[in-house]
């Protein structure tokens, strides 16, 4: 592995900025699964996905998308 002060020049930014934009990746990586579905959910409720699931085809999992796989 490279030195952090090599990467910072082949990439073309002070060793500041490259430190900086790698905190910044890194909070941004910290974020839960359930902090983003919550803000992507707003304030949708579990009864507006009924007509989509009404609309799905009743049939059998395809091969290999079986419970307990």
């Amino acid at each position: 592995m490279q030195p952090t002060p090599v990467i910072a020049r082949e990439d073309g930014v002070s060793l500041n900025q490259w430190i900086a934009s790698a905190v910044a990746e890194k909070i941004g990586a910290a974020e839960t699964a359930a902090e983003f579905l919550s803000r992507r959910a707003g304030d949708a409720r579990p009864s507006d996905l009924l007509p989509f699931l009404d609309a799905a085809k009743d049939e059998p999992p395809s091969a290999g998308n079986e419970p307990g796989h």
